[in-house]
C-alpha cells in the first residue's frame, strides 16, 4: 500500500520538475481527456505547452483529440509491456506529471538540476510519440479530421492478382504531426533534448517500418476473383512489442560537452565503442535505472509491495525477483466463472456459473 505521506512527499518533489516535464501528456488522462471530444478546445488551457505547441494547437485544433488519443494508447501499451516488471508504467491521477519523477526526476546538484535519463524514460518518450503518429494517421484515414486523408503518394504499380484500392494510411502526415508537436520542446542544446529527440524519432520510425499491404477479396462466395490492397498500420501491439525489444537492447551513452558559436553544447556518444552505434530505430539513455524495489520519492519508485507475482515463474515477474527477496504472501480468492457451456442448434450457447478458488501471491 502506498502511504499518504509518501504521496505528499512525492507531490512536493514534482513541483521541481515542471519546467522540463512533458506535462502535455496529461491530456491523455483524467478529466482533460474525457472533455476533449465534448467541449471546444481552448489551447491556452492545456498545461505545459511551449509556444510552438500552442501555435500548432491553435492552427490545427481539430487534430488535438487525436494527439491526446495517441498519448493514451501509448500509456496503455507501456502498462501492458511492463505489467510484470518492477516498474510497471504506473501513472498518477490528477497530477500534471503523470508518471511522477521516474521519467524526469529533479533534484539539486549544486545549483544545477539533474534530470533522469533512463531506459524507462527512453521507452515512454518513444511509445508516446509513436502513439501520436499512429492515432493521427488512423484519424486521417477514417475521415475524422478534414485537413488530411488517404495517402496517394506511395502507390506503385499493382502486384500480380491484386490492384490498389481502399484508403492507404498517410503515416508521413501522422509522423509529421508527432514530430512538430512532441519535439517542439526538445530544442535545447543539452543531452536530455538530444536523447528525447532520438527516442521520439525511433518511436515514429517503428510505425513506418511496420506498414504493410492489407488486402480484401471480392467475388462470389469469397472466391477472391478481385483483390484490392492498401497500405495499413499494424496493430499497435506490434509496435509495443517491437519497442519493448528496443528497450531491452537500448544503447547506453555518455554526455560530451563542447563549445560552439552559440555556447556550450551537449552531445551523446556510445559509452562502449565495441558495440554497434545506435541507428534511428534504437533507443538511447545515459543514466542507470533505480531498482524500483522500495518506494522512493526522489526516483519516483512506488516499490513492489502488494504487487501480484507469479509463483512458478523464474523471470522478472516471478515472486523471487519482483518481490526483491522480501518474500510473498498467499491468499485464496473465489471467482465466479462461466463453465459447462453447451452449444445449442441453432444458434446460442448456454453456460452454468461456477465458483473456483485461486491462490493469489503478493509481494511482502
Amino acid at each position: 500500500m502506498i502511504y499518504l505521506g509518501y504521496f505528499l512527499f512525492l507531490f512536493c518533489g514534482l513541483t521541481r520538475v515542471m519546467a522540463s516535464y512533458p506535462i502535455w501528456w496529461s491530456l491523455a488522462v483524467g478529466h482533460q481527456y474525457t472533455s476533449l471530444g465534448t467541449q471546444p478546445i481552448l489551447c491556452s488551457s492545456i498545461p505545459g505547452l511551449v509556444p510552438k505547441q500552442l501555435r500548432f494547437c491553435r492552427n490545427y485544433v481539430e487534430i488535438m483529440p487525436s494527439v491526446a488519443e495517441g498519448v493514451k494508447i501509448g500509456i496503455q501499451e507501456c502498462q501492458h509491456q511492463f505489467r510484470g516488471r518492477r516498474w510497471n508504467c504506473t501513472t498518477i491521477n490528477d497530477n500534471l506529471a503523470i508518471f511522477g519523477p521516474v521519467l524526469d526526476k529533479g533534484h539539486s546538484v549544486g545549483f544545477k538540476l539533474k534530470l533522469n535519463a533512463t531506459r524507462e524514460s527512453a521507452f515512454v518518450h518513444a511509445i508516446a510519440s509513436a502513439g501520436v503518429a499512429f492515432a493521427v494517421t488512423r484519424a486521417c484515414s477514417e475521415g475524422s479530421v478534414t485537413i488530411c486523408g488517404c495517402d496517394t503518394r506511395r502507390k506503385g504499380p499493382p502486384g500480380e492478382g491484386w490492384k490498389w484500392g481502399g484508403c492507404s494510411e498517410d503515416v508521413e502526415f501522422g509522423s509529421m504531426v508527432s514530430r512538430e508537436f512532441a519535439d517542439a520542446r526538445e530544442n535545447r542544446p543539452d543531452a536530455r533534448s538530444a536523447m528525447n529527440r532520438q527516442n521520439n524519432e525511433a518511436g515514429r520510425v517503428s510505425i513506418t517500418d511496420h506498414m504493410y499491404l492489407k488486402c480484401k477479396c471480392h467475388g462470389l462466395s469469397g472466391s477472391c476473383e478481385v483483390k484490392t490492397c492498401w497500405w495499413s498500420q499494424p496493430d499497435f501491439r506490434v509496435i509495443g512489442d517491437y519497442m519493448k525489444d528496443k528497450y531491452d537492447s537500448a544503447s547506453e551513452m555518455v554526455v560530451e560537452k563542447h563549445r560552439e558559436s552559440r555556447g556550450w553544447v551537449e552531445t551523446l556518444r556510445p559509452k562502449y565503442t565495441f558495440f554497434k552505434p545506435p541507428t534511428e530505430t534504437d533507443l538511447v539513455y545515459y543514466e542507470s535505472s533505480p531498482n524500483f524495489c522500495e518506494p522512493n520519492p526522489e526516483t519516483g519508485s512506488f516499490g513492489t509491495r502488494d504487487r501480484i507475482c507469479n509463483l512458478t515463474s523464474h523471470g522478472i515477474d516471478g515472486c523471487d525477483l519482483l518481490c526483491c527477496g522480501r518474500g510473498h504472501n498467499t491468499r485464496t480468492e473465489k471467482r465466479k466463472e462461466k463453465c459447462h457451456c453447451i452449444f445449442h442448434w441453432c444458434c446460442y450457447v448456454s453456460c452454468q456459473e461456477c465458483t473456483r478458488v485461486y491462490d493469489v501471491h503478493t509481494c511482502k
